[in-house]
């Protein structure tokens, strides 16, 4: 595709380079799938360190970013291999005050980033249950309702400095498509300063433009957009390919010790160049063990005007 004088494509290390910086809060986002997998092993391979880990879900991804020595503090409102159990490296970063933290409900992380995005300095949620959590984070506060007079609760605002959302397909300027399960991507684009978009496919515009109510991602917001296929795996992207489900067991077998976990990561992560490399890497048996039949929706009709 001819980049036009708008296009803000690059290459997933240049976006790294030019918009992670060390020390600075890291939004990985996507719920279940479009997990930008490839974005943290990037991340990795730079060797940036003392990052803030933002997520409502971390997932292997964060595992992988803390073992490689990236983090000095996750922000989170649930850590775990999902199906299988424990993510055994924060856990133990954790439980011996390696890494800081603050844990949240999956509410109250979501109105974090609603406040970002909206520019608020905090956000008011309705009293739950989960009073623990506000006696374990001082963040959580109590104000009084100024109509009402009733308590509510409020948490701050989450601005990360870079928000990293993986998308089905955008154009070169950052115009992006997204379906399936959606998570909190599109309050963290608008919550961070900056934006890398990592995509399966970049299209022509007038693609994007035949379904705008799909444009979750708009242009103003991206800094930079990056071709990256495959860029979930183990997790996945609808439409494009499975979730790896024996990684994620494998994983658990893998962070077992610290000598397994480093192995790993010098095979798949230092000792591959890019998410190309990996991907073939993985071989043409996980290839197809991992690949989807087409289930195309039913079109819609926008009208001629």
């Amino acid at each position: 595709m001819k980049e036009s004088s708008m296009s803000k494509l690059c290459s997933l290390k240049e976006a790294i380079a030019q918009n992670v910086h060390d020390g600075d809060c890291v939004y990985a986002a996507g719920f279940t799938h479009l997990i930008p997998f490839a974005a943290g092993h990037e991340i990795i391979r730079q060797g940036r360190k003392d990052l803030t880990l933002a997520r409502a879900t971390p997932d292997l991804i964060y595992d992988q970013m803390v073992a490689a020595g990236c983090a000095k503090k996750v922000i989170y409102s649930y850590i775990g291999n999902p199906g299988v159990g424990s993510l055994r490296i924060i856990r133990s970063a954790l439980e011996t005050g390696r890494l800081e933290f603050e844990e949240y409900s999956h509410f109250g992380m979501i109105s974090r980033l609603q406040a970002g995005a909206s520019g608020l300095p905090f956000m008011p949620m309705n009293q739950t249950a989960a009073t623990d959590l506000e006696r374990a984070n001082p963040q959580y506060k109590r104000v009084t309702d100024p109509y009402s007079g009733r308590e509510v609760v409020v948490v701050p605002a989450l601005t990360p400095d870079v928000a990293i959302i993986h998308v089905q397909r955008c154009d070169e300027r950052g115009n992006a498509h997204i379906w399936g399960i959606l998570g909190e991507q599109k309050e963290a684009a608008f919550a961070a300063k900056r934006v890398i978009l990592t995509a399966e496919e970049i299209v022509p515009e007038e693609i994007i433009r035949s379904d705008p109510n799909r444009t979750l991602i708009p242009e103003f917001v991206v800094s930079a957009v990056c071709h990256v296929p495959y860029c979930s795996h183990p997790s996945y992207t609808q439409g494009y390919y499975d979730r790896d489900n024996a990684f994620y067991l494998e994983w658990d077998k893998i962070s077992e010790t610290p000598e397994s976990v480093q192995a790993w990561l010098q095979e798949w992560v230092y000792g591959v160049a890019d998410r190309d490399e990996y991907w073939q890497k993985l071989g043409s048996e996980t290839h197809q063990r991992l690949s989807v039949p087409p289930l195309y929706a039913a079109p819609v009709n926008y009208g001629e005007y």
